[in-house]
C-alpha cells in the first residue's frame, strides 16, 4: 500500500507527555507498592518509548518483557485481524503484570492480548495506555490508567508510526493527509 502524502500537526507536546508519564508512574508506584516485582509488558512496536520513560520513573522493582502484535500493518485503520508476532519470554503465572500500550483504538488488539495473558494466570493484570481514542471503540477494554484521551485522528510520534515513519518524534502529532503533488 503506497504511503499517502501528509503533514503532522502537534496534538500533545513533549512537556505535556513528560508531565503525564511522571504522574502516571506515581499512581502505579502507589498501586503496586506491595508487589515483589512488577512485570511491564510492552506491546511493540508503538509502546517502546512510553515503556522506557515509564520504567525510568517507577520506583517499584520492575522486569520488562515485550509482545509484538499487529492489526495495522502499514494502513491507517485496524484490520481487526490480531496477529502475535512475538510472545513473552518469561512466565507471568502468579506475577503482577502491567500491559503497556501506546493507543487504544478499536480495542481489538488489546482485548486479544488481555485474554491471552489472563489465561496465563497472573496474580494481577492491569492495563495502561498512553492514548485512548474512545470514538473508535468496537470492543470493550478497560485500562486502569490512561495518559490522554484524544479525538478520532490518526496519530504518530512518541513511538507511534505511519508506515514505520515518525516514531522518533518527541510529541504526538495528528496526521493530516494532503493532496498529491
Amino acid at each position: 500500500m503506497p504511503v499517502k502524502p501528509y503533514e503532522i500537526d502537534t496534538l500533545i507536546d513533549e512537556a505535556a507527555i513528560a508531565a503525564r508519564v511522571s504522574a502516571l508512574a506515581a499512581e502505579i508506584d502507589a498501586a503496586f507498592a506491595d508487589t515483589g516485582k512488577l512485570v511491564l509488558v510492552g506491546l511493540l512496536r508503538g509502546s517502546f518509548i512510553f515503556i522506557a520513560d515509564l520504567a525510568r520513573k517507577l520506583t517499584v522493582p520492575v522486569e520488562i518483557d515485550f509482545m509484538e502484535v499487529s492489526s495495522y500493518g502499514d494502513a491507517t485503520t485496524s484490520s481487526r485481524d490480531v496477529r502475535i508476532l512475538k510472545d513473552l519470554r518469561g512466565d507471568i503465572a502468579g506475577r503482577d503484570v502491567l500491559i503497556v500500550e501506546d493507543i487504544i483504538d478499536t480495542g481489538h488488539t488489546l482485548a486479544s492480548v488481555e485474554r491471552l495473558l489472563r489465561a496465563r494466570a497472573p496474580a494481577r493484570l492491569e492495563i495502561i495506555a498512553l492514548l485512548d481514542k474512545p470514538a473508535r471503540r468496537e470492543t470493550e477494554v478497560s485500562a486502569r490508567w490512561i495518559g490522554f484521551e484524544i479525538p478520532d485522528a490518526f496519530v504518530v510520534g512518541y513511538g507511534i508510526d505511519y508506515a514505520q515513519a515518525n516514531r522518533n518524534l518527541p510529541h504526538i502529532g495528528a496526521v493530516r493527509f494532503t493532496a498529491a503533488s
